[in-house]
């Protein structure tokens, strides 16, 4: 199991590392950094479905409210980062270049967060078919 979180762990940083690289593009090519601000949205993302986690109860099979709450909660705040680089570009705050190259870096993080979560959050059964 050591080789398997070693394996997601340098996915996850591989995965940073292309979003700092995007990120830094916007940086360097059109100087502002506002996009940067996007980095809070990564952070706070996990964190209902990690509250959900604690206070929900695994053994129910249908969906829970808790749950239900948890994913809106995170819908909302994947939507909100994907919207804020389109608002500060939008009131011409950054360029539409460093909007796309944002939007770019969010993408690549969101989906290596999801599939972080499909894969490792249906519990403690891992199998090889999964991959």
């Amino acid at each position: 199991m050591a080789g398997i979180k070693a394996l997601v762990g340098l996915s996850f940083t591989g995965a940073m590392g292309l979003t700092f690289l995007v990120l830094g593009c916007a940086l360097e090519s059109y100087g502002v950094y506002w996009p940067l601000f996007v980095l809070i949205f990564y952070f706070i993302s996990p964190i209902p479905h990690f509250i959900t986690k604690r206070v929900s109860d695994d053994t129910d099979a249908a969906s829970s409210a808790c749950r239900e709450l948890a994913c809106f909660f995170t819908t909302g705040i994947v939507v909100s980062a994907f919207a804020f680089p389109i608002i500060l570009a939008r009131v011409e705050v950054i360029k539409w270049g460093a909007c796309c190259l944002v939007l770019a870096g969010n993408a690549v993080i969101f989906i290596t967060i999801l599939g972080f979560f499909v894969l490792f959050g249906r519990g403690d059964d891992f199998s090889w078919e999964q991959w």
